[in-house]
Order: structure tokens, then C-alpha cells, then sequence
């Protein structure tokens, strides 16, 4: 199941793609993380599709991640009464805390921290930001507004206040109780949705426990003022460009998905970039060629990932989805401008001894020809160090702790193995050379880097790089 490629693949799943067999098809296409989305299905619809993943897991001997998506606070509007309404530009519309039902004059605004944060000038965007009103008067329990931008408002459509901090917890109810499912459940990464705020990520932190590595969506414009603190307090990122597009200009999220990649790479941290990037195979057997061109500048960029939504989780062609999106990376990492732009941005290792040695093996392996570097981990750190490197060979990521293996699977060029752990340097470098042969990723007479650490099984430790022969049959 080697993956001729580095940037990774991750693809969610819904009515389109529940069963075992749609799962094993992605899989084969594809995808290396599968993306459970908690805006929607029941904890047994999740559940069924994480048992169908651990199944074909065990069946095929290779480590799996599985991401669970919480919805966030998910600001919205009431109902209307005599279904939707049509609001017209330079009328007026009132939005209220306890009105019951909407109609074309308001409409019922359930969440009183909305309130408390608007002033009079305060733009919302409503429905995705079709619809934009301003604010000309408000108090506790109400807005008046003007409608800017008209269109068609129905039913718990969403609601958008862009440039406002507001106070409220990345963490709903729902949220909470959604967590608890997951990580009982076994899933390796937990993703925020809504971040504003490090505080956000650090109740998070406290009640996942260590149980699941902490994902941060970048979805609020807020986030960015803090964005180098919000980084060093997650374990991964995803560029949320869908929210990122309602509440800013459109024209500053390409620049702004560009800072978040850069910042993480800088960081270590894996990226992904998600969100219509491939969209138009909802509902059609292929992409267009803007679509391509998105797809490979992510990857250009150096992303850890790009991400499939609605393509594979409600979409007709969700297979078509993850076999043409794995086609264009692989095209664009073929292409020379590609290698030579991974090239030319490396980071300054810091000053300890596992960035060293990292960076050393990168140019070890380039200098001696090497087929690939082969890391020893516990935690996943060396490993992640390794790809911080973006080498131009690809890394094994050993390991014997299954979590750590399944995590790794997010990372860019890293194929994890899920291994016994080693107890000699001896056995080490037979293990590497071994499993370097039997995953196809060198022959005989191929050199392998292998990085590891020592003592064994100490987290953080990188201390050792070496060079080892296949040996010929």
C-alpha cells in the first residue's frame, strides 16, 4: 500500500461513502485519513464507519487515521413561518432573542453573545455571506438592521460577524458530549472548530487528556492576529478556507492560506488545506481545471494534506474524487520546479540535538543516494522533525505505538509502520533495513538513513543517524 507521493490525502465520509466497501475503495484510491464530521449523522452512524476502518486496518496491516470534526458554535437563525423569505436591498429587518417564528420583516437571532458583541456600523453575513445587513440600532435582545445585499433566507441558516471577537467558547454542549463519543471510540485526532483564542485550545487540551492529538481549524479571522501562539499550542492545523472566505475579502485568503502553511511548516506542524477544493465532483465525474490548479498550489505550498468534503461524503463520484485528486499531487511532485521550491525553504533547526540530526539526515540522504531515512519514534516527534525537512526521499516512520502510527499518517512524506520496539542498536538497523525491503521502499544494495534515539523508547531523544546497506539476497 505504498503511497507514490508525499502530500496526503484526507477524504470525509457520509451517505455517499459509509459502507465498508465505499471505505475500503477510498482507501485503495487514496485517502490516508478518513474525516468523521460531527455537524452531522448520529454518534451510531460515526461509529459504524469507524468500526468498518479499524476492520479494514486489521485486514490490511496498515495504520489508519481517523479524525473527528466537532461542529463548533454554530451561530444561526430560527425558522420561518411561511417558509423562505426574499429581503431586499435598503429594506429593513429585525432580528430578536426570543421572536418565535421569521417572516420578511425578521427573524428570530438565538444566541444572546451575538448581541452583546454588535455595535451600531457591525456588518452580519448570513446564509454563507450571500446576504450581508447592517446594524443601525441594537441592545440586548435585538437588532435593527439594513439590508445591504439581499437574497433568499430560510431556515437555520448560518451567521457570520466578521472582525468581532466573540465571547463565547470554541466548545458547545454538543461538542463536549461529541468528544466523549470519540474518544471512547478510539479516534487519533480531535479538530476545534471556531477557534478564536489559545484559551480555546487549552480546554480542549484539558479534556481530551492526552487521549487524541489536537487539531485547530482556522476559520475566524481572529485567529490569525494569534496565530504563531495558536500553532505552538496544537498538534496540527487545517487552513478552513470556507469560513475564512465569508468573513473576509476573498481576495486575501490565497496570501492568508500561504502565512498559515509557512507558519506551520517553520513550526513542524502538519497542515492541511481544506474546503472546496475539489467541488464541482459533487456533482460531476471531473474537476475543473481551476479546481487542478488549487489542488496542486496546496501542494506546492508544501501542505502536510488537502481535504475532500462534500465530494466524497455526499457527492456521486466519491471515488473519482480521491483517484483524480491523487493524480495531481503526484503530477505536481513530479514536476522539477516542485523539488525545487521544497529545496529551497528550509527552516533553521533549532539548537538541540533532534533538529540536528534531522537536518543531517535530509543531507545525508540526498549526498549518498540514499532510498529513504528511516525513523526510530515513540511520541512521533523525530519523525515529524524529519518531514519538517521535506527531504527528497521518502520517511518510514517506525514505531510501536499504534496511536503514534495512525497520527503519522497526516504527516507529508511519512509512511508509518506500527512495529515492535527495538532493544539493541543491532537490532535497530536489521529492523530498518528490513522493513525498508518488505514495504518496497528499498532493494537490495539501496542505502537507507536511519535516525533514532538513545536509550530506546525515550521520547524526544534523537541522538543517532547512521547509514545501512540492504543487504543482497
Amino acid at each position: 500500500m505504498r503511497r507514490r507521493r508525499s502530500a496526503k490525502i484526507v477524504a470525509t465520509l457520509g451517505p455517499a461513502s459509509s459502507s465498508p466497501e465505499m471505505i475500503a475503495a477510498l482507501f485503495e484510491q487514496g485517502v490516508d485519513i478518513f474525516r468523521l464530521n460531527f455537524s452531522h449523522g448520529s454518534h451510531d452512524e460515526h461509529a459504524a464507519r469507524l468500526d468498518a476502518i479499524r476492520k479494514l486496518e486489521r485486514r490490511l496491516g496498515r495504520p489508519i487515521g481517523v479524525m473527528a470534526d466537532l461542529q463548533g458554535p454554530k451561530l444561526r437563525v430560527g425558522t420561518f413561518a411561511g417558509g423562505p423569505v426574499e429581503l431586499k436591498a435598503g429594506h429593513r429587518f429585525r432580528l430578536e432573542l426570543k421572536r418565535k417564528t421569521g417572516d420578511v420583516h425578521g427573524a428570530r437571532l438565538p444566541h444572546p453573545e451575538i448581541f452583546k458583541a454588535l455595535e451600531v456600523g457591525t456588518d452580519l453575513l448570513l446564509n454563507d455571506g450571500r446576504i450581508r445587513l447592517r446594524i443601525l440600532e441594537c441592545g440586548p435582545t435585538f437588532a435593527d438592521t439594513e439590508v445591504i445585499a439581499g437574497g433568499e433566507l430560510s431556515d437555520r441558516k448560518g451567521v457570520n460577524v466578521p472582525g468581532v471577537m466573540l465571547p463565547i467558547s470554541a466548545l458547545t454542549d454538543k461538542d463536549r458530549d461529541d468528544m466523549r463519543f470519540a474518544l471512547d471510540a478510539g479516534v487519533d485526532w480531535i479538530a476545534l472548530s471556531f477557534v478564536q483564542r489559545p484559551e480555546d485550545v487549552a480546554e480542549a487540551r484539558k479534556l481530551i487528556a492526552g487521549r487524541a492529538s489536537v487539531l485547530i481549524k482556522l476559520e475566524k479571522p481572529a485567529a490569525i492576529q494569534r496565530l504563531d501562539e495558536l500553532i505552538d499550542m496544537s498538534d496540527a492545523v487545517m487552513v478552513a478556507r470556507g469560513d475564512l472566505g465569508v468573513e473576509m475579502p476573498p481576495e486575501d485568503v490565497p496570501s492568508l492560506q500561504k502565512q498559515i502553511v509557512r507558519a506551520c511548516r517553520d513550526a513542524g506542524k502538519p497542515v492541511i488545506v481544506a474546503t472546496q477544493m475539489l467541488e464541482s465532483m459533487v456533482g460531476s465525474p471531473s474537476p475543473t481545471r481551476a479546481e487542478a490548479s488549487d489542488v496542486a498550489t496546496a501542494v506546492y505550498d508544501g501542505a502536510d494534506a488537502v481535504m475532500l468534503s462534500a465530494e466524497t461524503a455526499a457527492g456521486q463520484y466519491p471515488r473519482e474524487a480521491v483517484g483524480i485528486m491523487n493524480r495531481i499531487i503526484r503530477r505536481t511532485e513530479s514536476d522539477p520546479h516542485y523539488r525545487g521550491i521544497m529545496d529551497a525553504e528550509h527552516w533553521q533547526p533549532q539548537a538541540n540535538a533532534a533538529d540536528a540530526i534531522s537536518a543531517a539526515a535530509r543531507q545525508v540522504a540526498h549526498t549518498v543516494g540514499a532510498s529513504a531515512i528511516v525513523t526510530y519514534t515513540t511520541s512521533g516527534a523525530t519523525t515529524q522533525r524529519a518531514a519538517r525537512e521535506r527531504p527528497d526521499v521518502p520517511i518510514l516512520g517506525l514505531t510501536s505505538d499504534m496511536r503514534t502510527a495512525r497520527r503519522l499518517s497526516l504527516v507529508w512524506g511519512v509512511h508509518s509502520v506500527h512495529t515492535s520496539d527495538v532493544t539493541s542498536f543491532a537490532s535497530m538497523v536489521q529492523k530498518a533495513r528490513a522493513i525498508a525491503h518488505r514495504e518496497e521502499y528499498a532493494g537490495p544494495g539501496d542505502k537507507v538513513v536511519i535516525t533514532a534515539g538513545v536509550p530506546f523508547g525515550t521520547p524526544g531523544a534523537t541522538n543517532t543517524l547512521r547509514i545501512a546497506w540492504i543487504e543482497r539476497e
